[in-house]
């Protein structure tokens, strides 16, 4: 899920893993379409190196 967030949503996929600046960032080099490109693979790649991966907890 968070990967598809990363891709049509860049900027908030950095803005919900809590890297405000980044995520402000990454709005203004996706504000033109040009930079949207760039944008979402700089989100997945980041997504993909983040040490803080969210795990599936057990409902038990």
């Amino acid at each position: 899920m968070m990967t598809l967030i990363a891709i049509f949503f860049p900027f908030i996929s950095f803005i919900l893993r809590g890297r405000i600046i980044t995520g402000i960032i990454c709005l203004i080099l996706q504000i033109t379409l040009i930079g949207w490109i760039p944008a979402a693979i700089w989100a997945v790649i980041s997504l993909q190196n983040s040490p803080f991966r969210p795990t599936q907890q057990s409902a038990y």
